[in-house]
């Protein structure tokens, strides 16, 4: 522990997450308006006193609506990454420690995904389901599995053949027990760094789909919503567009310093660069 808070990047990173994770729990607690109240008659009034970040379009409160979009990230992050890693650690899994046809099926389907963008995958299966929250995180859990599946496979595949895996399975131990108590905890740190970094993927990806209006629909509060409600108004009230994307960049940048803090702690490789 006093190594990792030696690092800046993961005090930096936590801090940023805590920060992030206590605005959006305790959003109906700090939020200052309610954040679908409208004032039409002070609408892209600028930041003062009483509306810090100012009103929007609507003479909503920005402030407010970021506090509470900053739930709809972490449901949508938090909600993807442990779909996605629950899938692609499953079968990657199946498919390094049993290989043959198994491990053919999964990865000519991973390849088959990677060979579209997965931004653009998403559009199209939101595009497919309708634009709402549940089905902007099926469809990034969807394009997500992947990489943790093509990870745990790689890793699989190496831990497998070491002395204890051996000596368990000699020991007559069923192949499901092998895997859950023996291989998947000594795979599972790069896992975890993963999981950290797609929970940033996610809110940005979350955030485009609204942008496009593909996510999150009003008059639920969206970051990525309110980015493109206020490019509209970038001459006139410019403050409609800048506070939802610093929003977006501490997010990310906050989950994004706290992966790289978590690779030089796991990853043995780059231990010693804590020390």
């Amino acid at each position: 522990m006093k190594r990792l808070l030696r690092n800046f990047a993961f005090t930096s990173g936590a801090i940023l997450t805590i920060a992030l994770i206590l605005v959006a729990v305790a959003a109906p607690l700090i939020s200052p308006f309610d954040p679908n109240s409208q004032d039409t008659f002070r609408r892209l009034e600028p930041p003062s006193k009483q509306h810090p970040l100012g009103l929007d379009d609507l003479g909503r409160d920005v402030l407010s609506r970021i506090l509470f979009g900053a739930r709809v990230s972490l449901r949508v992050g938090f909600s993807v990454v442990i779909l996605a890693s629950v899938i692609g650690i499953t079968l990657g899994a199946m498919a390094g420690y049993f290989g043959g046809m198994v491990d053919t099926i999964v990865m000519r389907i991973t390849d088959i995904l990677l060979a579209f963008p997965g931004i653009l995958l998403a559009i199209a299966l939101v595009a497919v389901l309708g634009p709402s929250l549940n089905n902007v995180i099926l469809a990034l859990a969807t394009i997500g599995w992947v990489g943790y599946a093509r990870l745990v496979r790689g890793q699989v595949l190496k831990v497998r053949e070491m002395e204890f895996v051996t000596a368990a399975k000699a020991l007559g131990a069923r192949s499901p027990r092998v895997i859950v108590r023996h291989v998947l905890p000594n795979v599972i740190n790069p896992v975890i760094v993963m999981a950290t970094l797609g929970l940033a993927g996610a809110i940005l990806a979350e955030a485009a789909l609204s942008f496009l209006g593909l996510g999150v629909q009003p008059p639920t509060p969206s970051w990525g919503a309110m980015l493109t409600a206020g490019r509209r108004y970038l001459g006139l009230a410019n403050h409609l567009a800048i506070y939802p994307g610093i929003a977006i960049m501490l997010a990310v940048m906050g989950l994004n310093f706290l992966g790289d803090g978590l690779i030089d702690a796991l990853d043995p490789k780059y231990r010693k660069m804590l020390t």
